[in-house]
């Protein structure tokens, strides 16, 4: 995976093979942050990175000097490795929680302005994303809820849903508080 701007732009990062992730395609994150350049100014934005895996969008955030991240993964090594990342390069705006997606959601109590999900594909409970930041209130006003998921699944039945760009395989379905 590589960095595709700020402060660590075209840096390149070698996961272990091990991880169990599908990382966001380099082609789809620059489309994606084009996109979210164009609403927010990410040094007064809250992060949330759902499922967050090799911590891929969580790095390519601080990268671009946000607010604070908070990175959620259920896998130990991924946390690990994210972990390591983060002392390595000192991106102290990363808080990294080991934690079930779901169970971190219906518990939350904090506002985000964006939350990026990128859950593993198979996942049968997808569409459930957008109804827990919905009904928990996690979005911020004017906040964002990103989900990346296959282009042959629709989310456009759930709460807040604003539109889906499609990048192959790949989409980004938006969501609005």
């Amino acid at each position: 995976m590589r960095i595709v701007g700020g402060r660590l732009k075209g840096i390149q990062f070698h996961a272990p093979a091990k991880l169990p992730v599908r990382p966001t395609t380099d082609m789809a994150k620059e489309a994606l942050f084009n996109i979210l350049l164009n609403s927010y100014d990410f040094d007064e934005c809250k992060i949330l990175d759902l499922f967050t895996g090799t911590g891929n969008i969580s790095i390519e955030f601080a990268s671009r000097d946000a607010q604070s991240i908070t990175s959620v993964d259920k896998h130990p090594a991924c946390v690990a490795w994210l972990k390591s990342v983060k002392e390595k390069h000192q991106l102290n705006t990363i808080a990294i929680r080991k934690a079930d997606v779901f169970k971190f959601l219906a518990q939350s109590t904090e506002k985000y302005d964006i939350i990026f999900a990128d859950p593993p594909y198979d996942l049968p409970n997808i569409p459930l994303l957008p109804q827990l930041v919905h009904q928990h209130q996690l979005l911020n006003e004017n906040g964002v809820l990103v989900v990346e998921h296959p282009s042959m699944l629709k989310l456009d039945q759930q709460p807040g849903y604003t539109e889906t760009r499609k990048y192959g395989y790949s989409s980004f379905s938006f969501f609005k508080s």
